[in-house]
């Protein structure tokens, strides 16, 4: 991963439990000066669900975006490809 990724996308495939999820997350400007965190998850070739977190500047989006890749990780989650620029 990088450093300071501003987005990632994670799946976690557990065929024995029939589990096919994924968890996509992007920081993208927002109208206001600050940052958006965006978030979707859901099952893998569905459409899921979004989610935005409104942070004050890009340091803190990039801050909680590290803080949920590692939550994730740890619930099972694996990396796929690598992150975009």
């Amino acid at each position: 991963m990088m450093l300071f990724p501003i987005s990632a996308r994670l799946h976690r495939i557990r065929p024995d439990r029939n589990e096919w999820r994924y968890y996509a997350m992007s920081i993208q400007p927002d109208l206001f000066g600050g940052a958006a965190l965006v978030r979707r998850w859901g099952r893998i070739g569905r459409p899921g669900r979004m989610q935005l977190d409104l942070h004050a500047d890009e340091g803190a989006a990039a801050n909680a975006l590290a803080a949920l890749v590692r939550r994730r990780l740890r619930r099972g989650y694996q990396p796929v490809g690598q992150p975009r620029d």
